[in-house]
């Protein structure tokens, strides 16, 4: 399970390799994201002003507490604040960011899957279809961001467990949502999809968790994000030669074949005596 953890991480840093064969393209996987960063920011920077007032106003029963335990408590609960808001602010600015630039990302995965060979015949979606991709992100997210949340407030260990919860939450989910567009462009069903993803849940992680960390740098989630389109592509395609499959099925069974009975080794029939008619 560790290595193939492992192997998801080396696959994000695999979508680094398109700048050394397509640095044009991938310089123009830039303008989106930087369009959804300042959008972001935008509405984080009023969130983080007024910090204080609500990390009060969630604790009300604090009021009476002596120094330092109600500073301590209020910092806590400010900490697991940012927490699920950086877990939501990741999910949106990957939905905003793919919206946005559907065209050029549509372009660096078409490349990736060219250079890669055997490249399905269809696109990736439609700009509809990515805005409703989009759509239900954010809407995942949001139930991320509470339920981090509400680890969070567990006292004692919600501001340890909080944070990483959302980390793995949302990387599994944007892990998930970049693949999308390989997936899509496969035909492939719900169903053919959750059978590919349990078969390589650590992988999978491995490449979520690694691209959450690097939105968490600061002007890391402009700078991951065309590799990560291109490292979802080759994480797809690892998948389908995982599960057996050429990388453009038209097919894909949801359970793994049957192998047939063998046939049961026939006894020789007994010696026939000397003499015998």
């Amino acid at each position: 399970m560790i290595r193939e953890f492992a192997t998801g991480i080396r696959t994000l840093l695999r979508g680094f390799g398109l700048w050394r064969t397509r640095p044009g393209l991938m310089l123009l996987g830039l303008v989106p994201a930087i369009i959804a960063l300042l959008l972001l920011a935008a509405a984080l920077v009023p969130l983080i002003i007024g910090l204080p007032s609500v990390s009060t106003w969630l604790t009300p029963f604090a009021e009476g507490w002596l120094e330092p335990w109600r500073g301590l408590l209020r910092s806590a609960v400010s900490f697991v604040i940012v927490a699920a808001a950086l877990a939501l602010a990741s999910v949106v600015f990957s939905a905003l960011t793919l919206t946005i630039g559907d065209p050029f990302y549509q372009r660096i995965w078409h490349a990736v899957e060219a250079d890669l060979g055997d490249a399905p015949p269809a696109d990736g979606g439609s700009f509809w279809t990515t805005l409703g991709e989009g759509l239900r992100l954010v809407l995942l997210g949001i139930l991320i961001a509470i339920v981090v949340l509400l680890i969070g407030l567990i006292p004692a260990v919600g501001g340890f467990f909080g944070p990483i919860a959302g980390v793995v939450l949302t990387g599994r989910l944007l892990a998930r949502e970049l693949t999308g567009r390989a997936f899509d462009a496969r035909d492939l069903s719900p169903a053919q999809r959750a059978a590919l993803f349990s078969g390589s849940r650590a992988r999978v992680l491995g490449f979520g968790v690694a691209t959450q960390l690097c939105f968490l740098i600061p002007g890391g989630a402009v700078a991951i994000m065309p590799a990560a389109v291109a490292g979802s592509t080759m994480l797809a395609r690892d998948m389908l030669a995982r599960a057996g499959f050429a990388t453009s099925p038209t097919t894909l069974p949801t359970t793994p074949p049957v192998a047939p009975p063998t046939a049961s080794p026939r006894t020789p029939p007994p010696p026939t005596p000397i003499g015998a008619p």
